[in-house]
């Protein structure tokens, strides 16, 4: 009787085991092919893994030890040489697999082994992403983790990305980020099959790379007085006030930073902001700017430059076109970052030109005449021709956002469309190579949530609209469709905490809008793996947003002209809570199941959302006099 009941504990213990930790397949992005064979792979006290010997793979060595002997405890051996039985094989096809290109790979997990094969060391690379995702959510643990089966469902993977230009924008101009934040950023994104860092470098709040033939840039540039609060809301800093916010990246920086990225299999792509958003380097070298600096209270510190309301710069940020010195300058600038630098391509910026001073110019008035220039786009149009040569000059590839079509594109200019995906159709139509990041959909400066409990920012994008993103638009040839990206502006971040939670879980939306085939995108299945996912961030330690829990909030007026609120959710199975009485909802409060009347003299509709029984949003204290105002309602 004793040795039956020892059984059947053992037996209970070995099920609930399994049940723990043999989740759903849970792959973002999702691959080309996952077929699910029976069992499961079980990770050894003693794990092998045998994988060429290269320079190029030191990296993929170091992240499966420290990624498997971190959580788990146990030993992990890198051999060069093929072994015995070895737990996990990686290994370049002798004869390169066309299906899978320079970054695909294909994978296969059975009870007895792991086998990862690829034509490049990307590949490897890649398969590795994969793999660790089938793992339970402890793999992501730094210290080791116990009562855990440490086991992985036995599957065959195919995959191989929809696009080489796999983009995320990071700018560091507004606020500065450190070299170290930088790397983490690039450690988050690769996880997710990111390949391209797009670095914002030079803004009107910073000027963050060190040009040793203009000392000034950094010495001057880099510097603004610190402000928190709204962004554009700032008081003009005094003379008295210390400039000593900002920072920068020495060239020795740069380069460590390329390495880092290099060993990950992502290239970073420079940008230099001109001849707008050039605050910092006017700030440093005012001789700069048509109006030579004139009104110029320094580097901005965030507050208002510009009238956007009327499109009209009230501090002159543009480089002046008319002056030769100009280009002497950007030569300058542009030899030492193509030194620096190996991505074939330079952006340029060109977004944003307000061209009040340029009209005032004298210069630029007698440079329109001497050229034949109708109108301020021309003018710009012919700023941003010469630049192209210049980059050109230095073996680089120019691009620019889509403000550079304005006027006449450059003979050879490569597109970033921004404003929606109408400027990059354009471009493309043209001929010329596209990389979509349109604000409509991958803007993940943007609020995540309902105004009233986000940090304000001036617009919405929910994680929904962001999974929408198709880089290729209908009636576009694909073949000028470089892929593409999400950007993130930092006017409103001030740290890498905040920074996390405005990137994920968007990030995860656009990875699998620019990796996954377009007919295996399914909103459904996404959103349940971005809930799994959310397990690993936790325990990874990174911060996120849970706004796709959270209540949408619609107000319309019925036919009497009273309001009525529509409540719903992003994600499918919730239950919403509400409360008109000031108190805190939960689940024992009314249900909504319809649209809902305000009580005559409620001042706050308090919602919450739940699921099985279980909090899951946040609670959102929404006043009736916004909802008013969202109605448009008379006397609001």
């Amino acid at each position: 009787m004793k040795k039956s009941f020892i059984s059947l504990s053992l037996l209970f213990f070995y099920v609930f085991s399994f049940a723990q930790n043999s989740t759903e397949i849970s792959i973002i992005p999702e691959p080309v092919s996952v077929v699910k064979n029976d069992g499961y792979f079980v990770l050894p006290q003693s794990v092998s893994v045998d994988m060429p010997a290269s320079a190029e793979l030191r990296e993929v060595a170091n992240i499966l030890k420290e990624r498997f002997s971190a959580p788990t405890g146990y030993s992990v051996t890198i051999n060069s040489k093929p072994t015995e039985g070895a737990t996990i094989q990686l290994s370049l096809n002798k004869t390169a697999d066309k299906v899978l290109g320079s970054e695909g790979y294909n994978l296969s997990v059975t009870s007895k082994t792991i086998s990862i094969k690829a034509n490049q060391p990307a590949g490897l690379f890649y398969g590795v992403q994969t793999l660790l995702q089938l793992f339970p959510k402890e793999i992501e643990s730094k210290s080791p983790v116990k009562n855990i089966s440490w086991q992985a469902p036995a599957v065959t993977v195919t995959d191989y990305p929809r696009f080489g230009w796999r983009g995320l924008m990071f700018d560091v101009s507004r606020h500065f980020f450190t070299k170290q934040e930088v790397k983490d950023f690039i450690d988050n994104m690769v996880r997710y099959k990111f390949n391209l860092l797009h670095w914002h470098l030079t803004d009107d709040e910073g000027w963050r790379i060190e040009i040793k033939s203009l000392p000034k840039l950094t010495q001057v540039g880099a510097w603004n007085v610190k402000r928190v609060g709204t962004f554009g809301t700032f008081d003009i800093p005094s003379p008295s006030e210390p400039r000593d916010y900002g920072g920068f990246y020495t060239q020795e920086d740069i380069k460590e930073v390329i390495q880092y990225a290099k060993e990950r299999f992502v290239n970073i792509l420079p940008e230099v902001d001109v001849p707008g958003h050039s605050l910092a380097a006017i700030t440093a070298y005012p001789e700069l700017s048509c109006s030579g600096g004139v009104g110029n209270n320094g580097v901005s510190s965030g507050q208002e430059i510009k009238d956007w309301s009327h499109h009209v710069a009230l501090v002159d940020d543009n480089l002046c076109p008319a002056n030769e010195n100009v280009y002497v300058f950007l030569d300058k600038v542009i030899t030492e970052i193509a030194q620096l630098f190996p991505f074939e391509y330079i952006h340029m910026g060109g977004d944003e030109t307000f061209k009040t001073f340029w009209e005032k110019s004298d210069a630029v008035k007698q440079l329109m005449q001497k050229n034949k220039l109708k109108n301020m786009e021309e003018v710009q149009s012919y700023f941003g021709k010469r630049v192209e040569k210049i980059v050109e000059s230095k073996g680089k590839k120019f691009m620019g956002w889509d403000e550079v079509l304005e006027g006449g594109l450059a003979p050879n200019a490569v597109v970033m469309s921004w404003r929606g995906m109408k400027g990059g159709i354009e471009a493309a139509k043209m001929g010329h190579e596209v990389v979509m990041s349109p604000s409509t959909f991958v803007y993940i400066d943007y609020m995540q949530g309902d105004k009233i409990s986000e940090p304000p920012v001036y617009a919405t994008l929910r994680l929904n609209k962001t999974y929408q993103f198709e880089p290729v638009p209908d009636g576009v040839d694909a073949k000028y469709i470089k892929g593409g990206q999400a950007n993130l502006w930092t006017e409103q971040i001030y740290n890498t905490r905040h920074l996390q939670y405005m990137v994920w879980p968007r990030g995860l939306a656009v990875a699998e809008s620019v990796w996954s085939p377009k007919e295996k995108k399914n909103w459904s299945s996404f959103a349940k793996k971005v809930e799994n996912n959310f397990g690993r961030m936790d325990i990874e330690q990174i911060k996120y947003a849970r706004t796709m829990f959270d209540p949408i909030f619609n107000v319309k007026k019925d036919a009497k002209d009273s309001l009525l609120v529509d409540l719903s959710t992003e994600v499918e199975g919730l239950d919403i809570y509400y409360s008109f009485d000031n108190s805190h909802p939960d689940n024992f409060y009314p249900k909504y199941s319809s649209p809902l009347s305000i009580p005559k003299e409620a001042v706050m509709l308090k919602v919450i959302t739940y699921r099985d029984g279980k909090p899951i949003g946040r609670q959102i204290d929404m006043p009736i006099s916004e909802l008013k105002k969202r109605a448009g309602a008379k006397g609001e």
